[in-house]
């Protein structure tokens, strides 16, 4: 059975690096790949960018999409999908876990997941949760805290340099309103905050 996938990380994990490697990967062997971002993530215009400057072309999934009429729609055109990739997944609905998960058994395509598991509210993303729930293999993409060399394990919201912990969980942003940060930290960020790039 082709399994899905969840690799999860903060906020400048490199997740969306990862997943355009693993497309090249893939495009590099002549397969084809089916790339998904979240409509609602409005930054890129339609494409999966990392902040080193790379970008592939992307399906937008909207509220109302239905993953499997896209992955129909491209079976039209090509043999076979032999991947699909989601970046920013967590920003997906619950259904559309359920949709990515029917691929993998109904077309035995594996389905590799990027994003967040929460937010900076410290609460599960929706569509998060149910990859936890439904993933045959969780994998954490690591990188380290702003501030100190511990493990960056939670994202820290800064608004006009103070840390805000209350919100709408899904607010986006960059390296302008977020960093990542290990608990320590979160919890008890230092006085001086700094959130410019290094």
């Amino acid at each position: 059975m082709a399994k899905l996938f969840f690799k999860y990380g903060t906020v400048f994990s490199a997740k969306s690096l990862n997943l355009i490697a693993t497309a090249h990967n893939y495009e590099t062997q002549g397969k084809k790949v089916l790339l998904l971002i979240p409509g609602i993530d409005t930054r890129s215009g339609g494409y999966i960018s990392t902040r080193a400057g790379f970008k592939k072309e992307a399906e937008s999934i909207t509220p109302e999409t239905n993953i499997m009429d896209i992955f129909h729609n491209h079976l039209k055109h090509h043999e076979k999908i032999d991947c699909v990739l989601v970046d920013e997944v967590q920003m997906l609905k619950p259904e559309h876990i359920d949709q990515l998960r029917e691929i993998t058994l109904l077309f035995k395509t594996p389905v590799i997941c990027y994003g967040l598991r929460m937010s900076y509210t410290l609460e599960l993303f929706e569509a998060s949760k149910r990859l936890l729930e439904l993933a045959d293999k969780l994998e954490e993409v690591k990188t380290v805290c702003w501030y100190c060399n511990s493990k960056a394990t939670h994202n820290l919201k800064l608004v006009d340099g103070k840390p805000e912990y209350k919100g709408n969980p899904i607010d986006i942003g960059g390296l302008e309103k977020y960093i990542p940060v290990c608990y320590g930290h979160y919890a008890h960020p230092p006085t001086t905050f700094k959130n410019e790039a290094k």
